[in-house]
């Protein structure tokens, strides 16, 4: 009956079938491939101009396509080097309504500026030295009058944290803290990040308090269960804070110790390099560089553990006159061959590199000072550096820019473990001495993070350890978001392994703050949990208008600002070189969804999971959205989207009685969506082809050219492959032409046959050609081999500032949008455009 009413609208639609409601739905958004149908004259006359004023204003690169819109409306174009951008009408309009308040918010500070121009006089630096001095003197003094200073400082911690106040008093506690510490932290030095520390403990602690004993009087069933849940993140985070504070609050930096001058007093070391399933181009630089590092040939042993037992390897290890170790079985994967070379070797000392880490050749004259000094020092650690970027570091551009996910670890928490004798063995890069290594057992072989775990069972037998923040070797990143997350996973499920097993809290053998370093570093793993229910946490209200906190929400801004305020200001100071204000939540917001089930399993069952390698050295051939990583995050960020639609109705309509606290659950799933979007960057898979990573460096060259000329140039990166150089005046050289490039170690020179594949702007690309080991050696030795190789790595990265970080973040989360839409919108075009195509032939 109905059919007959529908057959004209679904002509003008397009409509081939009207009994099929998906095709009716379709065809309102998505015209038929061969027809198009004119908008009425009177809606174009009206259109027309708003789309090319805000086309123009936008600069959309073509109108008529989605994309170019989505690329306008989220990035802003970049400029010719030589153009000038022309005022926005748009900007202009904006600029006209914000002159008036920001004049009268000049006119306001007027008064303030001679102030302003005479606290920028004060010798900040003077007032540091005399902070800090005071800070030594206390530090040094007597350890009585230490210990009962530290516990005055708790006592006060305990009082100001459980002191109630009122309203308006809380409020003026936080000005006044706040107030105090944008003083303080002009200050250089260690004492006052001490008193940013102890504010930020302070307003950290009275809101945890208050949480606990003022805010959980909640209604039975869903109210009081997610309630609970919140509050069980919260004082985990809280619980992460504090000791984050005790473990970084002093870091060590312990210098080098200087060797004897008389060689013959200096020890055996072996050096293993195992490897299981990496190709022999990634492996043979580690070897080649671990064979010239400065240290007596006689002294210096090799090794080769190869736990894939290739013949390839073999014939390497024979022609490079090292040693080739394998064995029968892959029993406990790298720390049984580890510990099975131990049993072949007899070295007095034992330095380990993953087979990627290329050691520099100052590597153990830099290190062994301190075993010689300390005869209880049972490992020393050196950094883990990597010059290729990891996924956060390519697929969002930071690059050398941002401090990456390892550089906190590496740059501050290992240097402040060093303090309390806490640093711990991170696989590489470290050496061991192996009379200690061998009364433990060998390579602890019970978890899958064998390296803290030997750490932990060295220091309950009393062993010192040593941490030196000197770059000495440097590897390969992992290649995809994929592999990044299953080498976290490992770590995580291994932390969580040791303190189910072999609890640092528990045992003997252990001082105080080498309990709290160690559970500090395993608990960090279970932060999956905890950030997952903060990614959902405002949902409750917004979907089922549930109460989690029973306070008002000015009484609850009045706690929670101090608290997040005062610990982002203490941590951006403690933490700016080597982590970013927001950095965290978003490395985070990554990996929760998949650490939180690992870590959860190992609590209950430590023997669940295997050991799984980390590839390295891999290519990604061409960009790509991982869906199969990413749909935790999109299933977040559609949950969150959902939440941010009901705020507006529930805002107007459904809880206009209490719109402060609509509007806080609004802005808190707003800024998961920007954690969320940030996630998404990440997930969108940018082109690697690169078989050998370029490394930057300046140095002299010298070129020798065909003809006989020598050219003095500079370099400007190298790999393994190639090099590239810039060239002061037009050599005539092109693309295809054969030379010798030279290159300095100390006053030697090592020359290498190349051929160039790039004549570019007084820059010259060169390919190496065939060279032989001992060329290919003595190429490593004056490139990853050099002692400076790495001192100026971290030059163009800036310290924090948390409202920069801020604006990085909220572009990476837009920019995860955008590629979500872009492989979205791609994946909707292609399929509709098979559908018509097969439409079109079954007409045909």
């Amino acid at each position: 009956m109905l059919r007959p009413l529908l057959l004209r609208p679904a002509r003008a639609l397009g409509v081939e079938n009207p009994g099929d409601p998906g095709l009716w739905l379709k065809r309102l958004f998505v015209l038929p491939p061969a027809e198009s149908r004119p908008w009425p004259r009177w809606l174009l006359r009206i259109l027309q101009p708003l789309i090319a004023l805000m086309a123009r204003e936008l600069q959309v690169r073509d109108p008529r396509r989605l994309g170019d819109w989505l690329y306008a409306l989220v990035l802003v174009a970049p400029l010719a080097p030589d153009a000038q951008r022309r005022p926005s009408i748009l900007m202009e309009v904006g600029r006209s309504l914000l002159g008036l308040p920001l004049r009268l918010l000049r006119l306001l500070m007027a008064p303030l500026r001679p102030l302003q121009r005479r606290f920028e006089r004060i010798d900040f630096s003077a007032a540091g030295r005399r902070v800090d001095a005071a800070a030594n003197a206390f530090a040094l003094g007597s350890p009585l009058m230490t210990r009962l200073a530290v516990i005055a400082a708790g006592v006060l911690l305990l009082v100001t944290a459980t002191t109630p106040l009122g309203l308006h008093q809380q409020f003026m506690m936080f000005g006044i803290m706040w107030a105090a510490t944008l003083l303080i932290r002009r200050l250089p030095g260690n004492g006052p990040t001490l008193l940013m520390l102890a504010f930020s403990l302070i307003a950290s602690s009275r809101y945890i308090w208050w949480r606990l004993t003022q805010t959980l009087d909640l209604d039975p069933g869903a109210d009081m269960i997610l309630g609970l849940g919140l509050i069980a993140a919260e004082t985990y985070t809280w619980l992460i804070l504090v000791l984050g504070y005790v473990q970084n609050a002093w870091p060590l930096k312990r210098p080098t110790v200087p060797l004897p001058a008389d060689t013959s007093l200096w020890p055996t070391v072996d050096v293993y390099i195992p490897s299981y399933n990496e190709p022999l181009k990634v492996v043979k630089p580690t070897v080649l560089a671990a064979m010239s590092m400065d240290w007596p040939r006689d002294k210096l042993r090799i090794h080769l553990l190869d736990d894939g037992r290739r013949d390839e390897f073999r014939r390497f290890a024979a022609q490079a006159g090292i040693h080739y170790i394998v064995r029968p079985d892959n029993a406990h994967a790298k720390a049984g061959n580890l510990n099975h070379a131990m049993k072949v070797t007899n070295g007095d000392f034992i330095a380990i590199f993953d087979c990627d880490h290329i050691p520099v050749r100052s590597f153990l004259q830099t290190t062994m000072g301190w075993f010689l000094k300390d005869p209880k020092c049972a490992m020393l650690q050196t950094p883990h550096h990597f010059f290729s970027p990891d996924p956060f570091e390519r697929n969002l551009g930071t690059f050398r820019r941002v401090p990456n996910e390892g550089s906190l670890f590496y740059g501050l928490v290992q240097d402040g473990n060093d303090l309390w004798n806490a640093a711990f063995f991170c696989g590489s890069c470290a050496i061991l001495r192996r009379g200690p290594l061998m009364e433990v057992g060998g390579i602890a072989v019970e978890t899958v993070t064998e390296d803290a775990h030997t750490a932990l069972k060295l220091h309950r037998r009393g062993y010192n350890t040593a941490y030196i923040k000197l770059t000495q070797a440097a590897g390969l990143a992992t290649e995809s978001l994929s592999s990044h997350i299953g080498q976290r996973i490992r770590w995580a499920r291994g932390m969580a392994q040791i303190f189910r097993t072999d609890n640092p809290l528990l045992g003997r053998g252990l001082k105080l703050f080498q309990r709290l370093c160690y559970a500090n570093a395993m608990l960090h793993f279970f932060y999956g949990l905890p950030r997952l229910v903060f990614l959902t946490a405002p949902l409750g209200y917004l979907y089922f208008e549930l109460h989690v906190i029973n306070a008002a929400a000015t009484t609850l801004a009045a706690y929670v600002l101090p608290h997040l305020v005062q610990s982002s200001l203490a941590n951006s100071r403690i933490q700016g070189q080597y982590r970013h204000s927001f950095w965290a939540e978003a490395y985070e917001s990554v990996l929760a969804w998949y650490i939180a089930l690992p870590t959860t399993i190992a609590m209950l069952n430590p023997k669940a999971g295997s050991f799984n390698v980390t590839a390295k050295g891999g290519l990604i051939e061409r960009d790509y959205f991982d869906w199969s990583i990413s749909l935790p995050y999109v299933a977040l960020v559609a949950l969150n989207l959902g939440g941010v639609a009901l705020a507006i109705p529930r805002l107007l309509v459904w809880n206009a009685h209490e719109p402060a606290t609509v509007l806080m659950n609004l802005a808190w799933a707003v800024y998961n969506l920007v954690m969320l979007g940030a996630a998404l960057g990440v997930a969108a898979e940018s082109r690697q082809v690169r078989v050998a990573h370029r490394v930057p460096m300046r140095v002299p060259a010298t070129l020798y050219l065909p003809d006989g000329r020598v050219a003095r140039t500079e370099t400007e990166d190298y790999s393994t492959q190639g090099l590239g150089v810039v060239v002061g005046a037009d050599l005539g050289l092109s693309p295809g032409v054969h030379v010798r490039v030279g290159l300095s170690r100390g006053d030697q020179e090592c020359s290498f046959p190349a051929r160039v594949v790039v004549a570019r702007g007084g820059r010259l690309g060169l390919h190496f050609d065939t060279m032989s080991l001992e060329d290919e050696r003595n190429l490593i030795q004056c490139t990853f081999g050099r002692a400076d190789a790495w001192l100026d790595w971290t030059e163009e990265q800036q310290s924090d500032r948390p409202l920069v970080s801020l604006g990085e973040v909220l572009s990476f989360g837009a920019k995860g949008y955008l590629r979500l839409a872009q492989d979205l919108y791609t994946r909707f075009e292609s399929r509709w455009l098979r559908r018509g195509r097969r439409e079109a032939g079954i007409a045909n």
